[in-house]
């Protein structure tokens, strides 16, 4: 079984790669890949080239031999639809469970994305659940989650896809925008994302 983690990671930081290792390990996946968006479709556009920012998620996943960078989403043309890489992925892999990992944030606007059903019958959705959450009231993706939801991990592996998984991680309140602010303010973010990324970061002047 296969994770898709996708994103613009600019810059990654541990944030992301706190929660990453936490669903490997509790769905046993055989290996996690980072998708390095291109063009952002439901937020503001990164500010680093995805050149730097594949580089940075090469420095931060280098010493964990279940991560791996996936650069499909930075190679195609146009808007970054994770249904075109689910598609892209399906081509390869056949009928391996994929599971695309979502924060609970990103799984409120579900519908709103290109195409959800289809999204939702290639892979299987992995929602990461900060304390606290509650299911979205929009009465459409509560019929979707009713329909789809599973409370066994392991029932993951029995299908390609097409199930909705919802596991509680550990939430590291560390941002993107917060890591640039810093940057910019001339303020340290040692210790918010590895030092690898922290010194690309540095030496090439980014997010000053």
């Amino acid at each position: 079984m296969i994770g898709i983690f996708g994103g613009t990671f600019d810059p990654i930081h541990y944030g992301h790669l706190r929660v990453a290792l936490e669903v490997v390990e509790a769905l046993h996946l055989e290996q996690l890949r980072f998708l390095p968006l291109s063009v952002a479709v439901h937020r503001v556009q990164p500010m680093a080239d995805g050149a730097r920012r594949l580089a940075m998620v090469r420095m931060a996943i280098a010493d964990e031999p279940r991560f791996a960078v996936d650069d499909r989403e930075l190679r195609r043309q146009g808007p970054s639809y994770t249904l075109d890489t689910l598609k892209s992925l399906r081509a390869e892999l056949g009928d391996t469970p994929l599971c695309v990992l979502l924060g609970d944030d990103a799984f409120s606007e579900l519908l709103s994305w290109h195409e959800p059903e289809q999204v939702a019958d290639l892979a299987h959705l992995v929602v990461m659940q900060r304390p606290g959450y509650t299911l979205p009231t929009d009465p459409a993706l509560q019929a979707m989650v009713e329909l789809r939801r599973s409370d066994l991990a392991g029932e993951l592996r029995d299908a390609p896809g097409g199930r909705i998984y919802f596991m509680p991680v550990t939430q590291l309140a560390i941002s993107a925008t917060g890591i640039r602010k810093c940057i910019a303010e001339g303020r340290s973010a040692r210790y918010l994302t590895p030092d690898p990324v922290l010194e690309r970061i540095q030496a090439e002047g980014l997010y000053r």
